[in-house]
């Protein structure tokens, strides 16, 4: 079901094994760029048309009434309400600890310098919709943006056939207690967001993954708004031993696989029998899976295992790869914690399968894919701020620096910024003789 790829000593795993496509498909940019352009000119009226071109929605306001919120809250059972309480609670938590704090110091001769953080006064958070239900995703948008300050959270969702937002969704949102929410998805969301319309004031950042034309879109007004991150199709990697139970290495890639055909599921191993055992045991779960033709197209598709003749081989492989979601299945987890340098998100032991960190841990879901995990980290707290330096001299600290920097200065041929600096203290000099005259 799944290609296999067989490591021999001295043989590493590449970029050629993996076959990443990458990159957003050209005929998508296009649309996408014709959306925002569409948008952009003519503001709600063009966010109508293509909701109902693209959505078959038809629509007269696009933000959700507080009576529809009610509504949704009334729908949704009380163990659904205390589940996502739990999650918001642990999301909340976690994000506590990744609050950056602004700091000053002081130097010889009167250089004060220091940065200060501030929160984004206004952001759009993306949440999938339509035919998909991800309250979850509400949380880990809202939630880091909330406790960095930012004053005012745009929500954004694809309605439902009949024009409403699922009332999970709107449930996990009054979680949030976000208020501020729309009726449109895909590329004409993305543009509202970013150019504003007469119903929807820009923002200053869109976050939040959403489908190819999203992806498209975020990368089109990145500049005019920031983003968090090019989101593409969702990913797990499984490094497993001897030690690791074939059912939970099965259940895992299925529960990566059954997202999306264009999934992305890797197994590496340093245990070469243990391919059959998990072959096996999805054939197994595949049997009364309702997601089974989404399951096997993604593992056909893009699912690979990596036999490795050694431990080393096979963390260099998961290293290469570097997916969203790296579960450890080996019998010492935590020693092998400071040889993984490209992950999204670290899930160490066989009793924390993916489904926690996606939905009550804590941890942010919102990950870097397709490789990126290289130099990208997951959605959190700073994200929604931003820093500036700080910076104040004393005469005598300008004194002491400034010969140096006219050295650069003139290096570079600026004359001007090199005159900053010698215009002032020339001027100080010129009062200090006049000074000494007078005396």
């Amino acid at each position: 079901m799944m290609r296999r790829i067989e490591l021999v000593r001295g043989r590493r795993l590449t970029p050629a094994d993996i076959a990443r496509s990458g990159g957003i498909d050209v005929e998508v940019l296009g649309v996408a760029q014709r959306i925002i352009d569409d948008v952009k000119a003519r503001g709600d009226e063009a966010v109508f048309e293509h909701t109902a071109q693209l959505d078959k929605v038809t629509l007269t306001e696009l933000r959700v009434s507080e009576a529809e919120i009610e509504a949704a809250l009334e729908v949704v059972g009380d163990e659904f309400k205390e589940a996502i309480a739990l999650a918001a609670a642990a999301i909340e938590s976690f994000c506590r600890r990744q609050v950056p704090q602004s700091w000053f110091t002081t130097e010889e001769g009167g250089v004060f310098l220091g940065q200060k953080v501030t929160p984004l006064r206004r952001v759009g958070i993306y949440v999938p919709g339509g035919r998909a239900c991800y309250p979850s995703s509400v949380l880990m948008n809202a939630i880091p943006a909330i406790v960095a300050g930012v004053e005012e959270i745009a929500m954004v969702v694809p309605p439902t056939s009949d024009g409403s937002v699922n009332p999970y969704t709107l449930a996990a949102a009054a979680e949030a207690g976000l208020t501020e929410i729309y009726k449109v998805g895909g590329a004409q969301a993305v543009a509202a967001l970013a150019y504003g319309t007469e119903s929807i004031p820009r923002v200053d950042k869109i976050t939040g993954p959403g489908n190819a034309y999203v992806t498209a879109a975020k990368k089109l007004v990145m500049g005019e708004v920031g983003i968090d991150m090019l989101a593409g199709p969702s990913e797990v990697l499984v490094l497993a031993d001897e030690t690791a139970e074939p059912a939970f290495v099965a259940v895992d890639l299925m529960a990566q696989a059954e997202h999306d055909p264009r999934a992305a599921t890797y197994l590496v191993t340093t245990d070469p029998t243990l391919p059959d055992e998990v072959e096996q045991a999805l054939a197994i779960l595949l049997e009364d899976s309702p997601r089974a033709d989404v399951v096997e197209r993604s593992l056909t598709d893009n699912g690979i295992i990596v036999v490795c003749p050694d431990l080393d081989v096979a963390l260099d492989a998961a290293n290469l790869i570097a997916p969203e979601h790296l579960e450890v299945m080996m019998a010492e987890p935590f020693e092998l914690l400071g040889s993984i340098r490209n992950a999204g998100a670290i899930f160490l032991g066989p009793w924390t399968p993916e489904s926690v960190g996606d939905y009550i841990a804590g941890p942010n879901h919102v990950l870097p894919t397709g490789g990126t995990a290289r130099f990208s980290s997951p959605l959190s707290v700073e994200d929604f701020v931003k820093r500036s330096s700080v910076l104040s001299y004393s005469l005598e600290a300008l004194e002491m620096d400034g010969p140096a920097v006219m050295t650069i200065a003139n290096a570079e041929g600026l004359d001007a910024h090199s005159r900053a600096v010698g215009l002032r203290l020339a001027m100080t000099l010129g009062m200090e003789d006049e000074m000494g005259e007078e005396a």
